[in-house]
């Protein structure tokens, strides 16, 4: 016989079946249970085989929600002995799971006693100590289920039987959402808002044809019970409803309260301990300096306070944020994974409008089922009251047929027409209920059984009556046990940790640069950079003030522009180190200036070739060691210093070559570059640029209302702002020739008009 139509369990006693076979068709089997009879959801009550046996298993201990606590160990033996043969400690697990509200989002059981905290959700007691009951929304799934609503399964011993799924009355499975690992597949579905999905069911009842875009203008999103706020954007959301996959970023929530920040919420099964955990790691190796002290002041009537305290009130609690949501669990991920069973008894993965329209599909049949077995009753009952009229019509004959006949079951049914059943209930009846009175009360229950059985009949004919059934039962449920949305969907900017530079103090620093290359920083602004010691032959080139959090700008002599964090540079204590060991420089090419600021900020750049333009200092900063081309230098040309900017209006460009040509015109004629030669300042005869005879020497800026000094020696030259009217141009031009004496300019002042003088 062939292998491949053997299994084990069509094998025979006289067959044979290679090992190979027989494990694979084995691991097979077991796969399927798995899947079916343990791991995932089914569609209708949302529960897994061991949650559904819970729950019946203790509405059959009669602990409905109006009843007292009994221990959770007798339910648990219960589950074990009738309906679930398998390990006390993990039936237990998953009746705490139905218990927690930090982890279900519409409790089935209402447990007292210890069931367990937030921070650690296996910390709760042993069922010998805690008691439990069914809570009100548990009786969503069990209301109607003697009712004909569910089909009834033998036990694993087939001694009772048990229902194959609880005719729940709202969509549990994704009011209370689910997790669960199968063989080879897993399933993962959030839980979401009760009076959210009630709506969304109401508008597919009228809509059959409804999209999941306007399911989803009722369901917003998850609804966790932890009240995190959902940061996915709306437009993702949608896409992870329509193909039943994809993942949801929870974040928490926090004020800010004098100074301190107050966590009172955290995303879905996330601890506080650890999240305090993981700030204090960061703490303890200087990642967050800015925070000082950390507390958790979370009772019983704040399940949850975690208080970060800050070190200064000036400080930036938003942005602290932002780096604890990128480097802790205060943001978080949740795997959205909508595998269920569905109605034809199968695994699949089904998106919003499909999982409803199936559950709907359900709640039809149940509700069809229960009146049609209402219905059933009616006419049971109806049937046995018509016989019972005829014997009450007939009572002197009935009782003598009774009295004297041996067998009156059949002269009963002989003599009046009765059926068996008839005949059974007049006989079984007593004798007393054979009165007159007795007829008239029996006729108005007939009249109301028939009433009654006309309208299940009118109900069961007419689908559009049966769907406002259905729609009046889940409004009826809604109204009763919806509440308010917990998880806020917001649109929240992406953490990201904070740079170091950002996590650094920003205290006053001054960077100095020698003739040789050696760069170091001092703290504080009072530093003099010609005053301190240098190697032999080296000496002060220039220095810059700026704050430990900036970043140190070189321009070398290639027009190249390179940059260091400030705070990493070696102290002024010693020398320094040589720049060439942290950039690649040019061969022949040495560094020039320092600059320091904000990226925002604005300076002049020019050359000595006459050309110049505006940039940012943040066009300057690059971010590996050779740094990015920034000045393009003509022939035997060099930067200039840039001048640093406080506007660009209402400024004036005061250019003066080697010659004694001098040039003003308005800032704003230059333009805004990143990068480049710019435009031509003052003009410089290209021979005479090409040779090195002609340069532009000085470049000024001036404010409004300033006077210009001019030093040539000893002697200097006062031009005040209607004197510098000859020397006005545009931009590019030849220039004015200073008078004679002072066209060989040494050095200059800006006179302000609050006598401020400027070098």
């Amino acid at each position: 016989m062939s292998e491949d139509i053997l299994t084990p369990d069509t094998l025979e006693d006289d067959e044979a079946l290679s090992l190979d076979a027989f494990t694979e068709a084995a691991y097979l089997e077991y796969a399927m249970y798995v899947i079916l009879d343990r791991a995932l959801p089914h569609i209708g009550d949302g529960l897994k085989p061991v949650q559904r046996r819970i729950v019946y298993a203790m509405s059959e201990l009669g602990l409905k929600a109006a009843a007292k606590y009994k221990k959770s160990a007798r339910t648990v033996g219960d589950v074990l002995g009738k309906y679930h043969p398998h390990g006390d400690a993990s039936c237990y697990e998953a009746m705490v799971h139905l218990a927690q509200p930090f982890t279900c989002r519409y409790p089935l059981v209402d447990g007292q006693g210890n069931w367990g905290a937030q921070d650690d959700p296996k910390s709760f007691a042993a069922m010998r100590y805690t008691e439990s009951k069914l809570t009100a929304y548990a009786d969503l799934l069990l209301s109607e289920l003697g009712q004909g609503t569910t089909e009834w399964i033998p036990n694993f011993d087939g001694t009772l039987s048990e229902p194959r799924v609880l005719p729940a009355r709202l969509p549990n499975v994704l009011i209370n959402g689910a997790s669960g690992i199968a063989v080879g597949m897993a399933t993962d579905i959030p839980p979401h808002n009760l009076g959210e999905v009630a709506a969304a069911c109401i508008h597919l009842i009228d809509n059959p044809d409804a999209d999941t875009a306007s399911l989803c203008q009722y369901i917003q999103g998850p609804d966790f019970p932890t009240g995190a706020e959902i940061i996915t954007p709306r437009q993702e959301i949608l896409s992870i409803y329509e193909s039943g996959h994809g993942s949801i970023k929870m974040r928490a929530v926090f004020t800010v309260e004098n100074g301190e920040i107050i966590i009172t919420a955290l995303p879905h099964q996330t601890s506080g301990a650890k999240i305090l955990e993981q700030i204090a790691s960061q703490m303890q190796t200087k990642k967050i300096p800015m925070v000082v002290d950390l507390r958790d002041e979370s009772d019983h009537e704040d399940p949850v306070r975690l208080v970060i305290v800050l070190k200064s009130p000036k400080t930036d609690a938003q942005s602290v944020m932002a780096h604890l949501f990128a480097t802790t669990d205060l943001e978080k991920n949740c795997r959205v994974n909508m595998n269920l069973i569905s109605m034809d008894r199968k695994p699949g993965v089904l998106g919003l409008k499909s999982l409803l329209s199936q559950w709907l599909a359900f709640r039809t049949q149940t509700v069809r089922q229960r009146l049609e077995h209402r219905l059933n009753k009616l006419r049971e009952r109806l049937h046995l009251l018509e016989g019972f009229l005829l014997a009450c019509l007939n009572i002197d004959e009935v009782i003598a047929i009774i009295r004297h006949e041996d067998k009156p079951k059949p002269i009963l049914m002989e003599r009046f027409g009765l059926t068996e059943i008839q005949a059974e209930y007049i006989l079984d009846t007593r004798l007393r209920q054979l009165a007159r009175l007795e007829e008239v009360r029996l006729k108005a229950e007939q009249d109301d059984c028939k009433e009654e059985a006309s309208r299940l009949e009118t109900l069961l004919g007419s689908e559009k009556k049966l769907k406002s059934l259905i729609k009046k039962e889940i409004l009826q449920d809604a109204k009763q046990f919806s509440d308010e949305r917990r998880s806020q969907v917001v649109a929240r900017e992406e953490a990201r940790p904070l740079r170091q530079d950002e996590l650094m103090p920003a205290e006053p620093l001054t960077v100095i640069l020698s003739e040789k290359g050696w760069v170091r920083a001092a703290k504080g602004h009072e530093v003099d950079g010609h005053s301190l010691s240098y190697k032999s032959g080296d000496g002060f080139l220039d220095a810059v003030r700026g704050k430990s959090d900036q970043q140190a700008v070189f321009i070398d002599s290639t027009g190249r522009s390179y940059s260091l964090a400030a705070h990493g540079l070696p102290s002024a204590r010693g020398y320094g180190e040589p720049i060439s060991g942290r950039l690649s420089f040019p061969v022949d090419a040495v560094p020039l200036y320092l600059l320091m600021g904000n990226p925002e900020d604005s300076f002049l750049v020019a050359s000595n070739a006459g050309y110049g333009f505006i940039a940012r200092l943040g066009d300057m900063m690059a971010k590996n060691r050779a740094g990015k081309a920034f000045i393009t230098l003509t022939r035997e040309a060099i930067p200039l210093k840039p001048l640093k900017l406080s506007n660009i209006q209402d400024l004036l460009i005061a250019a003066i070559t080697n010659e004694g040509r001098m040039l003003v015109f308005p800032l704003e004629d230059l333009p805004v570059l990143p990068r480049g030669k710019g435009n031509k300042i003052i003009n410089i005869l290209a021979a005479r640029a090409a040779s090195g005879e002609e340069v532009l020497k000085h470049l000024m800026v001036l404010p409004p209302e300033t006077s210009l000094v001019l030093w040539a020696g000893k002697r200097s030259l006062t031009l005040k702002p209607g004197q510098l009217d000859p020397f006005r141009g545009v931009r590019g031009r030849r220039g004015q020739l200073l008078p004679r004496g002072f066209r060989n300019v040494q050095s200059f002042e800006i006179l302000h008009p609050e006598n401020k003088e400027e070098s």
